[in-house]
């Protein structure tokens, strides 16, 4: 994958909400992901697989960007 689409996909990661990404299975999130991600920016088939590799290797860190991102009650601790 070139940085430049490394960028936008965090980029992408960034602006979902957060309790979405965490409200699925790895599956489901990895699925979604490549699918919404390649809706906005169109990827050639060598690019799909790469990025759902990529993703596969990165759940946990997608899972902790998120959880940084969603909203929390006050005296919830991070």
């Amino acid at each position: 994958m070139t940085p430049s689409l490394l960028r936008q996909f965090w980029h992408f990661v960034g602006q979902v909400q957060g309790g979405r990404l965490l409200s699925m299975d790895d599956r489901s999130l990895q699925g979604w992901l490549v699918t919404q991600f390649s809706d906005v920016y169109p990827l050639e088939h060598h690019q799909r697989h790469h990025l759902e590799r990529y993703i596969s290797s990165r759940l946990a860190l997608i899972r902790e960007v998120a959880s940084d991102s969603t909203p929390r009650s006050f005296g919830d601790r991070p």
